[in-house]
């Protein structure tokens, strides 16, 4: 995939939540809430505080919805990022 964001853009691929809680209950598919943590896979040039591989919190409800090859990712402005997870 070859995907470069625009303006002030980044693309982040979703991590999954877990699928079990702690004491192993199975959380069904249409009961999980989207995950708002990701990992960035492309950075606009206009981003300089984000690079590949940044493990990132955003938005519950942020960014676009797009697919590459049958792999979902979202876009995202830089203003909807709250913060790396270091």
């Amino acid at each position: 995939m070859n995907f470069q964001p625009l303006g002030k853009r980044v693309l982040v691929k979703r991590v999954e939540e877990a699928t079990t809680t702690m004491s192993g209950i199975i959380i069904p598919d249409n009961a999980k809430e989207k995950p708002s943590r990701g990992e960035v896979v492309a950075v606009s040039k206009k981003v300089t505080q984000l690079k590949n591989g940044d493990s990132v919190l955003f938005g519950k409800y942020a960014g676009s919805e797009v697919s590459f090859d049958g792999t979902k990712y979202i876009v995202l402005e830089v203003k909807d990022i709250f913060g790396i997870i270091g």
